[in-house]
This record gives structure tokens, sequence and C-alpha cells, in this order.
């Protein structure tokens, strides 16, 4: 492993290249990486950061925001495989359909989804910003909100406006059940639950807070809490964990993403040294979906 992580600095330096992990990577990927953080987080820097090249590790649809919003850059993958089962559930042509039947409806599509998908959307959202976003769109009531069920009816909870909710979900979220909180609960009952929206509603309805990652980063600094229960994937935990020793952070099993995991330290040296697999979106596609991240960054300030 250090030799891999020697190479990869040596690399880095050599392509003036940056390595960003979203916060469900492995602990090694997390350790080697210039920036941590949620899609939106690493999209954004993508933009700010003098580099040539950028290794995302991630998922698919996280390098194709990074292309869409930094096209200038090289975005690489180091698996070109790993997908996202939530973004599969929706695809253009199926939206393109649902726009037909709710022609008075906007689209605001959460950034878990496909770059031709969000080309076909109004505005994109996050976990942390969905309801502003959803209220922001004024000149529309009706709101077709996709791909994530429980991400839009979590939102629908907190709107006057009417949501149409597609029928897609994270199973690595979906699969977390209310019994599981509330065995651990049991086991540890001074613990704090914070849960991530892309839960189901009966988990979220026992949780002390509702956070997307970023949030839940924020929550672990300032909690008086010495035990926190982690509702959403069990990457997350390394992160809360070393950011904040003096406090105990307790996953819940079987929360994992499989694609997540799919990235190790000799895919990410094997991509610098390639500079493959690469991340393009045509431009066609990437101008329309740019329109819609766009607008979210304008309202998340």
């Amino acid at each position: 492993m250090r030799e891999y992580i020697e190479h990869i600095e040596l690399l880095k330096k050599k392509r003036n290249a940056i390595i960003f992990a979203h916060n469900y990577q492995p602990p090694e990927i997390q350790d080697v990486a210039d920036f941590i953080g949620d899609s939106l987080d690493l999209s954004r820097k993508a933009m700010q950061i003098d580099a040539e090249v950028i290794v995302f590790c991630g998922v698919y649809f996280m390098a194709e925001t990074a292309n869409i919003l930094s096209p200038e850059k090289i975005i690489l993958l180091p698996d070109i495989y790993a997908g996202c089962q939530l973004a599969d559930t929706i695809t253009v042509e199926a939206l393109r359909e649902k726009k037909k039947e709710y022609p008075d409806a906007a689209v605001v599509c959460y950034v878990n989804s496909p770059a031709a998908v969000k080309a076909e959307s109004d505005v994109c959202c996050t976990s942390a910003n969905a309801l502003a976003v959803v209220n922001s769109v004024r000149d529309f009531k009706k709101i077709i909100f996709v791909p994530d069920k429980n991400l839009g009816s979590y939102v629908a909870s907190k709107t006057n406006k009417e949501i149409t909710l597609w029928d897609g979900c994270c199973p690595a979220h979906n699969d977390i059940t209310p019994e599981q909180v509330e065995k651990l609960k049991e086991g540890h009952p001074h613990a704090v639950f914070i849960a991530h929206p892309e839960c189901r509603p009966s988990v979220l309805a026992l949780a002390d807070e509702i956070l997307g990652t970023s949030g839940m980063l924020k929550f672990a600094k300032k909690t008086s809490a010495d035990e926190v229960i982690v509702g959403t994937e069990v990457g997350m935990v390394y992160r809360l964990q070393k950011e904040n020793p003096e406090k105990k952070f307790i996953e819940i099993k079987g929360a994992i993403c499989k694609d997540m995991k799919v990235i190790t330290l000799d895919k990410v040296e094997k991509s610098l040294k390639d500079l493959e697999p690469r991340v393009v979106v045509s431009e066609e596609i990437r101008v329309k979906a740019a329109r819609a991240v766009n607008k979210m960054i304008e309202i998340s300030g």
C-alpha cells in the first residue's frame, strides 16, 4: 500500500493532478485524497482548483457533474464501471414521457442522476438544498421530483408544492429499517440518531436530525452527544470518527454502496499513469445540464 501511495504522489506532481474522494469511499482512498466531500462540494471545488487533471474517486454521475462544470479539465474515474443504482432508475425517454403526463410541472432533479437527465430538467438539487430548490421554483406549483422517492417524499412533507415522485431509491439507504435503528438506540440509549433524507420515511421519523453528508459533518463537530448513530452509507463513519476522535460513531450494518467500494489504490495509480478512463459529457448535453446545475449553485450561494 505504501508503494502505491508514494507512486500516486509522484504521478500527481507529474500530471498536475488532484484527487477527490466522496465521503463514502474506502478509508485508504479518503486518506490519499486531497479533498473529501459530497458530490456537489467536489464538483464546485473542481471549478475553483488550479489543476489540469482531477481523479474523481466516486461514481459515474459525480465525475460527469465535474466535467459539466469544468470541461477544460481532464476528469478521470479510476473504475469506469462505478455506477449508481439510484441514477439507473431513470432514463431520458422515461422522463420525457412523465413530462408529457404533467406538462404544467417543473422538473427538479437530484444530482444523483445521469447527465442526460439533468439536461432534461429545470433545476438540480442536493439532499441539503432540495427543499430550498423546490420552493425557489416560483412559476410552477407542480413539481416532478426525480429520481429519489424518499428524498422527494421528505421535501413534499415540508412544502406546499404538489410533488410527483419518481419510483427510484438508493438501496444502501432504503434498506435501513426502523427495527435496526430501534435496536441500536436500545443498545446506545444516550446516542443521537442522524439520518440521510434518502432513508425511507419510517426511518426518518426516528431521527433526531435529518441531514446530508455535509450537514452530518457540521453536526458531529457541534453536538454535545458522545455517541452518534449514523444513518447513511457506512463509509461516512470513517471520516466522522477521524475528525471527531473524542466521540463514538455507530454505523448501521449493511448500509453499503458496493459501487463506492470498487475504486482501489492500484486503480487510482493506473488512471494517473494512463490518464484514463476519462469521463466526457457530449457538449450538447453538457451545456443543457450545466444550466440546471448552475441554477442549483446560485440557490446554494
